[in-house]
């Protein structure tokens, strides 16, 4: 045991999902030991069963303090939560599970907050569980939110060398277009540099995505470029943010692997998801900032289609858990 790498709680997601399946897989291959502690949060019971269905060969050591771990490949150090029946059946929507999946959201908090664990990564939760079990958060990212009282939280997504911010995100493409207006793209801008400099970034080149073809070829295809992307851009140089743009969305996600910027602000969810995806589906990891603490999550859901199968890929889990304890070591250094 490094007791120097990051100790990252890891949430087992909802319990009919492929998510007890992905941590299995992503701590029995070991690699991530190297850089992370990893402490599954969630019931023993259930990780039991798929490491059984998955003939793995691994140890269970269960922990009472998240210090006291093991954390050596082969053994899975685990917080037992134990709330929920282990023959749970696979792929089924449920209040059981959606009540069972926040109490280990609930734990990770608790532990994060208290300064026992550094980080969380998160497998997947079903939204309508969640609904079914009286819960009355939207989603994940919003759980977060409001159980540590942080307004003011945004995602991002980490893949390979992009970081890609959003200006607006589950919305529509028109009500996303409307939404682009100097004050909201500056807002945006700011929280992208806040961000940045909180996951270690003395100075982050920050490129803005243009919404028009050719970024309108100076007001040939629309004006946003020039009513309010501009205008906002200016407005952050101003402010000392390093923000340049607006660049046109067919070459600005390729800034990335020249060196040129060090995060991209994507206008919409799609301009952003698209470029993500496409360069790297299975390492997109979304990591949540303005909470006291770094969490960060699969970027895929709980697959209920697939769940018990023992098809589904824990690359993204991988990916997720490296990603929490890159960032929570970048925090830290960025502190000292």
């Amino acid at each position: 045991m490094n007791s120097e790498h990051p100790l990252i709680g890891v949430t087992l997601g909802d319990p009919s999902s492929i998510g007890p399946e992905v941590i299995g897989k992503a701590l029995a291959a070991g690699r991530v030991y190297d850089k992370v502690r990893p402490l599954v949060i969630g019931s023993k019971a259930i990780l039991d069963r798929e490491i059984a269905r998955l003939g793995l060969n691994l140890n269970m050591n269960t922990v009472v303090e998240p210090g006291a771990g093991i954390y050596k490949p082969g053994t899975i150090d685990i917080f037992n939560i134990d709330n929920i029946a282990p023959d749970v059946p696979y792929g089924e929507v449920s209040a059981v599970g959606g009540r069972a999946c926040y109490e280990y959201i609930e734990k990770s908090i608790e532990l994060a907050l208290a300064g026992k664990i550094d980080g969380v990564a998160t497998a997947p939760i079903h939204k309508q569980a969640i609904h079914m079990a009286g819960i009355e958060y939207i989603g994940h990212t919003e759980i977060f939110a409001g159980l540590t009282g942080s307004p003011d939280v945004i995602v991002f997504f980490h893949v390979n060398k992009m970081r890609i911010f959003f200006l607006s995100r589950h919305m529509s493409l028109r009500h996303s277009i409307d939404y682009i207006t100097r004050a909201n793209v500056l807002k945006s801008i700011e929280q992208t540099y806040s961000a940045m400099k909180f996951i270690g970034y003395d100075n982050p080149r920050i490129a803005i995505a243009a919404l028009n073809p050719h970024a309108s070829d100076d007001g040939l295809y629309g004006d946003e470029e020039k009513k309010e992307l501009t205008p906002a851009i200016r407005d952050a140089v101003a402010k000392g943010i390093n923000a340049f743009g607006p660049a046109p969305a067919d070459t600005v996600f390729l800034m990335f692997e020249s060196g040129k910027c060090d995060a991209v602000l994507s206008l919409y969810h799609d301009q952003g998801h698209i470029a993500a995806k496409v360069h790297d589906v299975f390492k997109t990891v979304a990591v949540t900032i303005g909470l006291p603490f770094i969490r960060a999550t699969v970027d895929h859901g709980t697959a209920m289609d697939i769940a018990g199968k023992g098809i589904a890929s824990p690359i993204s889990m991988e990916e997720c858990l490296l990603v929490t304890g890159q960032y929570v070591s970048k925090h830290k250094k960025s502190n000292l």
